[in-house]
């Protein structure tokens, strides 16, 4: 693609009005880009299990933001940035992975799945811009958690109290539906960022079984003592899991899917309730 070529495809950015190529290049200016030009990048597993291992919460999610180990998840994302949804026809799309987002020093982690194709991979923050996102956020800020009640795009002004949001798979997968090879390719990010904050972290609380099945394993990764026979998925179910010398309680919700609050599996009081919960839990 020629210079002139690709300065034509930039889009402005919804909130700043700058030009951006999609998918993003990083340490081009996008608000709220953990990486730069020469940050590290990981083309494979082992170099995944390789680069993780470095001190320092924002280079985990600077590594994470332009990991490209997993071929099928990589093309696909990138694919969807350039294609867009027509609705999003006239924006730039982020198109890379999603790291972490919100207190550095966390006494809730909030783990997903991982991030929908025309959300987060579009806005460039976890959980956003998707009717996913916006259900979970509003609740986050009915209980506390949150400085605003929506969550639209990276740079807008959206504060997380004594949270952090982190997803099992840190790139949008086709059909939301990663296979065990690329969850288990992305899992030395999730543990190594799991590892960082748990020093401060109270409760971790599950959005679905995926999420939930991903967390126990990486608590027992770090060293924790997990529930025999194997803990079962639920919404509201508690387990203490004893870490590193401390003890952190895993609580599982119902995922926030159209496919959940359509239904009514999943109402607003009931994401209320466990997430007031976890505040509770977590001395907030």
């Amino acid at each position: 693609m020629s210079a002139v070529y690709a300065e034509q495809m930039k889009l402005p950015h919804p909130l700043t009005g700058e030009l951006f190529e999609s998918p993003v290049p990083p340490g081009s200016g996008w608000p709220e880009d953990p990486a730069e030009a020469g940050t590290p990048v990981a083309h494979n597993p082992a170099e995944v299990v390789e680069l993780a291992r470095v001190d320092g919460l924002a280079e985990v999610d600077a590594r994470v933001s332009v990991c490209g180990a997993c071929p099928r998840l990589v093309a696909w994302r990138e694919d969807v940035a350039r294609v867009k949804r027509k609705s999003f026809a006239d924006q730039p799309y982020w198109g890379r992975p999603i790291a972490g987002w919100g207190d550095t020093a966390p006494r809730i982690v909030i783990a997903g799945l991982a991030p929908a194709a025309n959300g987060g991979n579009r806005t460039g923050r976890v959980f956003t811009g998707d009717r996913s996102g916006d259900w979970l956020f509003a609740s986050l800020f009915r209980v506390g958690l949150a400085n605003q009640p929506t969550s639209e795009h990276a740079g807008d002004g959206l504060r997380l109290r004594g949270a952090r949001m982190i997803a099992a798979v840190r790139c949008a997968p086709p059909a939301n539906k990663p296979t065990p090879g690329e969850r288990d390719t992305c899992n030395p990010w999730f543990r190594r960022e799991l590892e960082l904050v748990l020093p401060s972290t109270k409760v971790i609380v599950c959005l679905g079984k995926f999420g939930f099945d991903v967390l126990l394993g990486a608590l027992e990764g770090l060293g924790g003592v997990v529930p025999r026979p194997r803990a079962k998925f639920g919404h509201g179910v508690e387990y203490v899991v004893p870490v590193q010398g401390r003890e952190v309680t895993v609580m599982g919700s119902f995922h926030p899917s159209q496919q959940n609050t359509f239904t009514g599996k999943l109402t607003e009081q009931m994401q209320d309730a466990v997430l007031t919960r976890a505040k509770v839990l977590g001395g907030l």
